[in-house]
């Protein structure tokens, strides 16, 4: 996801970032460089150096650090990127079943029935056209019990 544009907000203490579809905030306080009343952000910027997937934010004193779009997207409970990243999750805990199982990748296919390209799919991490389902039918195949938990989030504090 690149980024458009990015606004200091100092009186909201956060960064207004700019995608395409929607406009993010990112609080000050998640900041690993933090300003504050005598050192101000005075500039802010998507970085080109970055392929405009992050920005970059300077303070009064110099200080600066840049931000990717990952953790703006995190921070504010994003569906899409949180989605993304439990299919990452699953995709790595795959391959590393895949590794340790006596099956080999020919007999893991035959019982997917699928195709190997389609196999190799599901196990490449950066694919993100696939479903949930199909790797849970993957670890099922590997004689895995994935256990979905559903509870209420903790408070974070400040």
């Amino acid at each position: 996801m690149k980024i458009l544009g990015v606004t200091a907000n100092n009186r909201r203490k956060a960064f207004e970032i700019e995608t395409r579809n929607e406009t993010w905030l990112f609080p000050y306080a998640r900041l690993r460089v933090k300003p504050t009343s005598d050192n101000r952000v005075v500039e802010a910027y998507p970085d080109p150096e970055l392929s405009r997937e992050a920005f970059t934010y300077v303070l009064e004193n110099g200080e600066e650090d840049t931000i990717h779009v990952d953790e703006v997207l995190e921070y504010n409970q994003d569906p899409d990127y949180l989605r993304n990243l439990l299919l990452y999750k699953l995709t790595l805990e795959a391959q590393d079943r895949v590794a340790a199982s006596p099956l080999s990748k020919r007999e893991i296919i035959r019982r997917l029935g699928t195709s190997a390209s389609q196999f190799y799919r599901l196990l490449d991490q950066t694919n993100y056209s696939k479903s949930v389902g199909q790797l849970l039918a993957l670890l099922h195949v590997l004689d895995c019990d994935v256990d979905l938990v559903v509870r209420k989030r903790k408070r974070k504090t400040a």
